[in-house]
């Protein structure tokens, strides 16, 4: 038997791996106990008896937690770079470089809306430290880019990230612009003669699971502008002025690219990318992920996959990275079984969406900080796995037998 293991993080309290591997160990457990090996089995990666095979592999959806989630699950590294923080101070961000040398990224680090400390403020904020961060990892020989760019603190249309990549945006009398919002409705011309050459040998996957264009009703100021600080009355005005540097930047590469699902993802970061590099894909956050991590290839001849993360609820069966693995572990047939630190009665909806059996860990009332302490919470998982598959090993080892 082939168990595939792929959990999202239970933020606050385990990582993706330490998850994973807490769920192993209590597969393997239970493997020991079905064949009567000895407690020294449980270290191995196969149970001959059985002939069990578990697997574990890094899981996130593109947004917080991904970085550590493919550093620790793919033997990466990590980066540090002192950049241009949202408001123009210097912060540090962490990034992954992965053994293929792709960089994995998350803007938040750069210009997170967490790194601001004093009031929001659309008309300053800038995402120039996500470009200075992607040049740094390109002096560093990466090629490959995978990005999430969830939860900015920015509403710029990224010239903050191109001005960082060399491009420069001049108003009428040919003056440089400053990288942030109060310049968009200025650009009249746009040099790109100090852009990297090297850039145009980069690819980039960006996690983006919006679908938002970067104008009008549906676009990055009207829908997420409040919750970077743009007043109501400044909303139309504002589209205005986004509307107007996307007509230039336009103007300038020929290419319509504003009205693409995606666009005005993190402030229009989207569109910059868009816009401004030669190889990028908009993609969800969890499709680039299982790519990365290579878990088709693993699935194609498993025959469980054990799934889960934090908490199971509506939102789950509405997309979220248990339910991606499902879907995905349903192209091959497979039974999947997805844990949780808590469990809401809405989460049965997951079972139409490819969830065969889902379990809380928790095995009694407990207080949040129990429930939350990382060792407690391993343990949980250990003991809750082990249980589970006490029962699958004892119902039957064979693929036929889970599937009737």
């Amino acid at each position: 038997m082939k168990v595939v293991v792929a959990i999202d993080s239970f933020k606050g309290s385990m990582t993706s791996m330490q998850a994973g591997n807490a769920c192993k160990e209590g597969i393997l457990a239970a493997a020991c106990a079905h064949c009567g090996g000895g407690a020294a089995a449980v270290k191995g990666r196969k149970i001959a008896a059985d002939n069990l095979d578990v697997v574990v592999k890094p899981l996130a959806d593109g947004g917080e937690g991904t970085v550590e989630a493919l550093v620790e699950g793919m033997n990466g590294t990590y980066e540090y770079v002192t950049v241009t923080g949202p408001m123009g101070n210097p912060v540090k961000a962490r990034y992954g470089i992965l053994p293929d040398q792709t960089a994995v990224m998350e803007m938040a680090e750069a210009s997170g809306i967490t790194l601001v400390e004093e009031p929001l403020n659309p008309w300053k904020a800038t995402s120039t430290g996500v470009g200075e961060m992607i040049l740094d990892a390109v002096q560093k020989g990466c090629r490959k880019f995978i990005i999430g760019i969830g939860g900015s603190a920015t509403t710029e249309g990224g010239i903050g990230m191109l001005s960082a990549l060399g491009y420069d945006f001049m108003d009428e009398n040919g003056d440089r612009l400053s990288p942030v919002f109060d310049s968009l409705e200025k650009v009249v011309q746009i040099k790109n003669n100090r852009v990297p050459e090297v850039l145009k040998d980069c690819h980039f996957q960006i996690a983006c699971d919006v679908t938002n264009p970067l104008c009008g009703a549906r676009g990055c100021v009207y829908v997420f502008g409040a919750q970077k600080g743009v007043k109501e009355e400044e909303k139309e005005s504002m589209d205005r002025a986004m509307q107007s540097y996307a007509a230039c930047l336009e103007k300038f590469t020929g290419k319509k690219l504003s009205e693409i699902p995606g666009t005005g993802a993190a402030g229009g970061l989207g569109f910059a990318f868009l816009w401004g590099l030669p190889n990028v894909e908009l993609k969800p956050g969890i499709d680039i992920v299982l790519e990365a991590v290579g878990l088709t290839n693993e699935l194609k001849d498993a025959d469980v996959v054990v799934t889960g993360e934090g908490c199971l609820d509506f939102q789950t069966a509405m997309g979220k990275v248990p339910v991606g693995v499902a879907k995905t572990a349903k192209n091959y047939n497979c039974k999947v079984i997805a844990f949780a630190g808590s469990v809401t009665e809405e989460a049965k909806n997951c079972n139409e969406k490819g969830i065969d059996a889902f379990f809380s860990i928790l095995p009694g009332v407990c207080s949040l900080d129990e429930a939350m302490d990382t060792e407690t919470a391993q343990k949980n998982m250990r003991n809750a796995a082990e249980q589970v598959f006490r029962l699958i090993l004892a119902c039957g080892k064979e693929k036929s037998s889970l599937h009737p």
